[in-house]
């Protein structure tokens, strides 16, 4: 079996995606520089923003705040994660987090196995510029093995 090849990468560096307004992701690896094993990137979180309630049927979640306040939820419990708090989010549980914050907030998130950038890249073009088609985000999501359940999280 032949070694991955080495990365490093300087703070700014790394693949840029889009997901919904106000979220920008910067893989540093994607499952496809991994052998599949796994994705990490970095979350930048719009004030109050967060991605909807869904579920990912194959893969794994971990998140790590670097900066902000988040609400997460994970099934029916919701949490508090501060700067350095850390959420894992199983496959097959129903998951969502928001930015409490007034401001920019960043997190790492972690997905195994590996893949997740091209569900980003499948769905930043359909969620960037505003209220995009429920229906047409939802088939996105089912490609990608995921099943969007619902709005995105509240602050209270």
């Amino acid at each position: 079996m032949t070694p991955l090849p080495h990365k490093v990468l300087g703070p700014d560096e790394g693949l840029r995606l889009q997901s919904g307004p106000g979220r920008d992701l910067v893989f540093k690896l994607t499952g496809d520089e991994t052998g599949g094993a796994f994705d990490y990137f970095i979350v930048d979180v719009a004030p109050h923003g967060g991605p909807p309630l869904h579920v990912h049927h194959r893969q794994e979640e971990a998140i790590h705040v670097l900066s902000g306040r988040f609400k997460v939820r994970i099934g029916d419990e919701t949490f508090g994660c501060d700067p350095g708090g850390f959420a894992y989010l199983p496959s097959g549980v129903p998951h969502a987090f928001l930015n409490l914050t007034g401001e920019p907030a960043q997190i790492v998130v972690v997905y195994t196995p590996g893949g997740g950038h091209r569900f980003y890249e499948e769905l930043g073009p359909l969620t960037r510029n505003g209220a995009p088609d429920r229906a047409t985000v939802a088939a996105c999501f089912e490609r990608h093995d995921m099943t969007l359940l619902g709005p995105p999280l509240s602050a209270d």
